[in-house]
């Protein structure tokens, strides 16, 4: 009798999931594969390949050693049967929700997932006949609501940015299921080692993996895991449109996830650390982290997830230019948009990423001028700390 396979921790599969144990050459690193075309040896073995008796490449555009290796290794982190790489993570969710939707179709979204999504759903896929309504996180009886016969999917991201709302994943495929409706779960900001929502039955997950999974800002990349079936017409789709990363991006995309685990439970650690320090300053109204009992999804967070992320935004008391004199002050963290790479990057959403509306348009959406976003990275939290410290004194 065949001895199980014990299943590994995330540590070891960030390190070894997915990867050939010999590879080309006798590389101990996977090789990047550094060419967009690739020879038949004669006929009879391109017919072999066309009739699927043989597994190899073809074209760059669709697929490449090492996109495959970093595909399963992504894979086997989220618990999928398959993983499909994009050149970024909106081409991930652009190209996945052409290939799940078509005319006449209805999607329902969380009104907090990430703005570029949300303009996606609403402005360009309105264009091609696809309908969409917008919910509020957290209300569960409205999303319910929301869902009609043509209702195809349901899009929401957890935690969100940049409030870190928690979607209660039970609950959400709950829903959906009772309805014939598939979910989509955006889960860059928590990253496989803070939660997994396949576990949970969420039948597609997002991520950009230029955030935590590179983790060193240094590649773009997006990927989107699930059910082999499911992968596959996406995968189809992307052959068409053409998406894919080079192998430069997979290859350090592969080298970044080996730290993964590392990096996340470093980044968990000073998070809260610093989520601890704002919520008991004075000059900070209020502090949207999910370890902070006053955080609305305290208890799912906890429940739901192995750690709380590494994204901490919080309110400065005064106004817009309370909020850029702290960043200005701060010595630590660069002022830039993304996240979760090992340097700490500072922002205030409603310049940086809203800068084109009034204070009274970012409040429609939800962002206030006060609000900070702080991406926290690897160093030592007591040096971000003081920082952020003495950069208060100036609010």
């Amino acid at each position: 009798m065949a001895s199980r396979v014990p299943k590994q921790g995330p540590s070891t599969l960030a390190v070894h999931g997915g990867e050939p144990r010999a590879k080309a050459l006798n590389a101990i690193t996977m090789p990047i594969a550094q060419t967009s075309t690739y020879t038949f040896a004669d006929t009879q073995e391109l017919c072999d390949h066309f009739e699927r008796r043989i597994e190899r490449e073809e074209y760059g555009r669709y697929g490449n050693p090492t996109q495959r290796a970093a595909e399963q290794k992504l894979a086997a982190l989220d618990g999928a049967e398959d993983g499909l790489l994009f050149a970024s993570g909106m081409a991930a969710v652009t190209t996945t929700m052409f290939a799940i939707l078509s005319r006449g179709a209805h999607v329902v979204v969380t009104d907090d997932a990430y703005r570029r999504t949300r303009q996606f759903l609403n402005q360009t896929l309105r264009r091609y006949g696809v309908e969409v309504s917008t919910v509020p996180a957290g209300d569960y009886d409205r999303l319910e609501e929301a869902v009609r016969p043509t209702t195809r999917v349901i899009f929401s991201e957890s935690p969100t940015n940049p409030y870190n709302r928690i979607v209660d994943l039970e609950r959400l495929v709950d829903i959906a299921r009772r309805r014939r409706v598939k979910t989509v779960i955006d889960s860059t900001f928590a990253t496989p080692i803070n939660q997994r929502p396949l576990e949970f039955g969420v039948d597609l997950v997002i991520h950009s993996a230029t955030k935590y999974l590179g983790g060193h800002n240094d590649l773009m990349a997006g990927a989107v895991l699930g059910s082999a079936a499911l992968i596959s017409g996406v995968r189809d789709l992307q052959g068409i449109t053409g998406a894919v990363p080079d192998p430069l991006a997979a290859y350090l995309l592969i080298r970044g996830i080996k730290t993964l685990a590392l990096r996340v439970a470093r980044q968990n650690e000073n998070a809260v650390r610093i989520a601890d320090f704002l919520a008991g300053h004075p000059k900070v109204e209020r502090v949207h982290y999910p370890s902070l009992p006053s955080h609305p999804e305290h208890e799912l967070a906890k429940r739901q997830m192995s750690g709380f992320g590494g994204v901490v935004s919080f309110e400065v008391r005064g106004d817009i230019h309370s909020g850029t004199r702290l960043v200005d002050a701060c010595r630590i963290p660069r002022i830039a948009p993304s996240l979760g790479g090992v340097e700490s990057l500072i922002e205030q959403p409603a310049l940086m990423s809203f800068y084109e509306l009034t204070t009274e348009e970012r409040l429609q959406v939800g962002i206030k001028d006060t609000l900070v976003r702080y991406s926290v990275g690897v160093e030592d939290a007591d040096d971000l700390i003081a920082d952020l410290g003495q950069a208060l004194e100036r609010v």
